[in-house]
């Protein structure tokens, strides 16, 4: 994610007030960042503070401590660019520092910049019609999907995601209680997205559905779960799989356990090695994937057919497959478990870092 330079709006608490009016003007950021000698940032100077300091009976030879906002609005480094657009217009926010974790600033997001950031032409494809089975009787009356996580349809986050990182088309593929995720989610007009909808008449695996699409994408799409609560950034994602030239990418996690107990090895009846309580790691797919338009010829019609099987057949063929490691928040709600679990974490993970008035 591309941010502004803030070095040209930094000043010192003893700049001159004349000087802050001067360096808003000329930057047209419409904000001074007011820093200590290491670059901690103290607070934050707009044409309005100023103005209103003014009307105080401030001289603009006054410091720029004098009118300076303390304890203002800030975001971490690492959230992805729909969280903070979406808290940039919630808070009325035109100017966000991002400052790490010992309060030094490193960045500064403008919301014009967000906002005039270029679409992507990749569609994305959303299945969404699981019965929904482990999270019964939640889903007897309504279908996965819309399930609330955050106060909001877990569905309704995803969306809001990619359409702050300037996805546009978006195809939900549905078949259990199909009429409330169209009733929700309309034409998707509202968060600025076209949606449209494929309709399974039977369930078709987590690939099957894509044989529904009206034409081949014409560049490497998304495919996800919508059960899914991440803030994966989906454009690093397309990113890396057009670094790998990969035919097909899959977004995995890495999966630790413990054994319980000390692990004996053996060859025959004899005692080779002890371990205590050993940690084994993995990958597991998180169902997320980045796929090139000539994949789907492997995905046969009218047939169940999932995604690992469409990797499985892809390699089968010598074809490029690869994976993409999240590192990011990720947790699947398909369980009563990972659904409190997200839903607890809905608020930190995804408000950024603030000392917000």
């Amino acid at each position: 994610m591309t941010r502004a330079k803030f070095q040209d709006v930094c000043v010192t608490p003893e700049t001159a007030l004349q000087d802050v009016i001067r360096g808003i003007t000329e930057t047209g950021k419409q904000i001074a960042l007011v820093v200590d000698e290491a670059g901690r940032l103290l607070g934050t100077i707009t044409d309005g503070d100023i103005r209103r300091g003014i009307l105080r009976g401030l001289a603009l030879d006054a410091p720029a401590r004098d009118v300076m906002k303390e304890n203002p609005i800030v975001a971490g480094p690492d959230l992805a660019r729909d969280v903070l657009l979406r808290y940039m217009r919630d808070g009325r926010v035109k100017q966000l520092p991002i400052v790490d974790g010992d309060g030094m600033l490193v960045g500064l997001e403008l919301l014009d910049d967000m906002l005039s950031a270029p679409k992507a032409e990749n569609w994305v494809v959303i299945m969404a019609g699981g019965l929904g089975t482990r999270l019964r009787p939640i889903t007897e009356d309504i279908p996965k999907p819309l399930v609330p996580v955050g106060g909001r349809p877990v569905l309704e986050t995803i969306i809001e995601q990619l359409a702050g990182q300037g996805f546009t088309r978006i195809f939900l593929a549905v078949n259990y209680l199909a009429e409330q995720v169209r009733d929700h989610f309309g034409d998707g007009s509202r968060w600025g997205v076209r949606i449209d909808y494929l309709e399974e008449e039977t369930r078709m695996g987590t690939a099957g559905a894509l044989t529904l699409l009206p034409q081949r994408p014409t560049a490497p799409f998304l495919v996800m779960n919508a059960d899914l609560v991440t803030d994966i950034d989906f454009r690093r994602l397309l990113g890396f799989h057009a670094d790998q030239t990969a035919d097909a990418t899959m977004c995995v996690r890495e999966y630790k356990f413990q054994v319980p107990y000390g692990v004996v090895e053996t060859k025959g009846n004899r005692i080779t090695a002890l371990t205590e309580k050993p940690t084994h790691s993995y990958f597991v797919n998180s169902g997320i994937y980045a796929l090139e338009p000539e994949v789907l010829d492997l995905v046969p019609r009218g047939h169940f057919y999932d995604m690992t099987t469409l990797f499985d057949d892809l390699l089968a063929r010598d074809g490029h497959g690869v994976v993409f490691p999240v590192h990011e928040y990720w947790i699947d709600i398909g369980q009563f478990d990972d659904l409190e679990k997200a839903r607890t974490e809905f608020q930190t993970v995804f408000t950024p870092k603030d000392k917000q008035a």
